[in-house]
């Protein structure tokens, strides 16, 4: 049993305990600990990505309990890439709030080490109970980092956040009662093997448990009409925080793609393919609800926010074809949907830090501090949010318009992808009119008004935008190994053998 597969959620829980036990009270302590456990955990990420490149499926057993009764983890290229993109983010985001952000608060660095925990535990878990184990914990840790530095719209943002989270688990309570309740089974791989033999008189109640699973997943991922809640919370949430947010998205669209693929895919008899007729029409409404309040925001943490909905709709509307072909494009999207709107979120903090009361508003203001470089670096993460070229938002786009065009609804995703590309460039300049081209007409403030923020903080923004450029000139092989991701993925014979294989020998 390789113990390595344990440690992307070991590292943060114990270094979280020890920040809160031995560390509180000592900024540099907690900031040293805190960037040591982030850079091994991408360390750890990138072995593990190594480690599945051969296209064997590992799988963990807690206690030596073997499935589907014990606790199991499993390892696959899709877990993999999802870990490597949590802990770049992670650290990038990271770099940026020790500047000075996550002083500002109380506890922001255990806070940050739970939530990097929740999230790899849901892409590692495989079983139902613990995905709602690790929801719960991400939840949890994210509120307080949704409250970081007080106020009252944070505080408001972060209690509709949180009410509406709680009704999501509630939901996913009782769908996988429901689902258990025909299957006999909480593990993914063991209702993968037994999906298929449910008799038709159960099928409605095993249907319906997985459609309200999809409503909860629907809740994470931010898909209409059940997206109501991001725009306020992410707008409100800290700068940095709302970068490291722009994964939790990703972790309801991973849960999709690994469950509907895994246990309701071609294989799955009366339930195949059960999420595809609600996904599709969801997901192209969230692209244009999205785009078009790109067009329609206020500020620049409203303009991001609207912009991650929707991206969330062209992801799951390519998920939702259920295509190899279609996967791989999505995969790559995601990838760089999740650099981006992490940059763009550290953009508009650094925007917020320097325009004084007018914060990142598109209202008239004086110019901003280093108002070039910002200007910059808001330039390139626009290019690359709105799929512009030569960034690897353009490459996405023309992947997931190759990726559809055997779907019957091929013409759709084509109009819609274009037009609301169109949409979104027209918002993203707009903004950029606002706050950087018409602050010249002003004069500019006096110099004691700004708020420099140190090196790292641009750094940061640099790294992130650095990966999407990296992203762009390597897109061929990147490319080449998420179609081996899609094909394991579309192939869960070798899932299923590896964790159920645990019932005859730990692994």
């Amino acid at each position: 049993m390789n113990h390595l597969l344990i440690l992307p959620i070991l590292l943060p829980a114990v270094v979280g305990a020890l920040l809160v036990l031995a560390a509180r009270h000592d900024g540099v302590l907690a900031r040293t600990f805190a960037v040591a456990s982030t850079v091994l955990l991408l360390a750890i990420a990138v072995a593990l990505l190594v480690l599945a490149s051969d296209g064997q499926v590992r799988s963990y057993a807690l206690g030596a309990w073997p499935a589907p009764f014990g606790i199991v983890l499993a390892l696959d290229r899709l877990a993999a890439l999802m870990l490597v993109l949590n802990a770049v983010l992670g650290l990038g985001v990271l770099l940026y709030a020790i500047g000075g952000w996550d002083q500002r608060g109380k506890h922001f660095h255990p806070l940050f080490q739970f939530e990097l925990m929740g999230i790899n535990g849901a892409f590692l878990t495989g079983d139902f109970f613990n995905l709602f184990v690790f929801f719960e914990i991400l939840l949890i840790a994210s509120y307080g980092l949704m409250v970081h530095g007080g106020g009252g719209l944070r505080v408001k943002a972060g209690v509709q956040y949180v009410v509406t989270n709680l009704v999501g688990s509630s939901v996913f309570l009782i769908a996988v009662g429901m689902i258990y309740n025909v299957t006999g089974t909480l593990n993914m791989a063991d209702l993968a093997r037994i999906v298929p033999q449910v008799p038709a008189a159960d099928q409605a109640l095993l249907q319906t448990g997985a459609v309200l699973l999809l409503l909860v997943f629907a809740v994470k991922a931010a898909l209409v009409p059940l997206h109501f809640w991001l725009p306020g919370t992410y707008a409100n949430a800290p700068g940095p925080v709302a970068a490291l947010f722009a994964i939790m998205t990703k972790v309801g669209a991973y849960s999709i793609l690994r469950l509907y693929v895994l246990a309701f895919g071609a294989d799955a008899g009366a339930a195949a393919w059960l999420a595809a007729p609600w996904l599709l029409p969801a997901g192209l409404l969230t692209l244009v609800l999205g785009m078009t309040g790109v067009l329609a925001a206020r500020s620049l943490g409203q303009m991001a926010s609207y912009a991650v909905i929707g991206s969330m709709g062209m992801l799951l509307a390519t998920v939702a074809v259920f295509t190899p072909q279609a996967t791989s494009a999505a995969l790559y999207y995601l990838i760089h949907s999740t650099l981006a709107a992490g940059a763009l979120f550290l953009v508009a903090d650094l925007v917020a830090e320097r325009r004084g009361a007018q914060r990142d508003r598109f209202a008239a203001a004086p110019r901003i501090a280093q108002g070039g470089l910002v200007g910059g670096l808001f330039f390139i993460a626009a290019i690359a949010m709105t799929g512009m070229p030569p960034l690897s938002g353009f490459i996405g786009k023309l992947l997931v318009l190759d990726g559809v065009r055997a779907s019957a609804h091929a013409a759709w995703f084509w109009a819609l992808i274009l037009s609301t590309s169109l949409i979104a460039i027209v918002g993203f300049a707009r903004a950029g009119s606002f706050v950087f081209w018409k602050a010249h007409a002003l004069p500019a403030a006096p110099a004691s008004a700004y708020r420099p923020d140190g090196a790292l903080a641009f750094v940061a923004v640099g790294g992130l935008l650095a990966c999407l450029v990296l992203l762009t000139v390597f897109a061929g092989p990147v490319h080449a190994w998420l179609e081996l991701v899609a094909a394991q993925l579309y192939a869960p014979a070798g899932y299923i053998d590896a964790v159920l294989g645990a019932a005859q020998g730990v692994r």
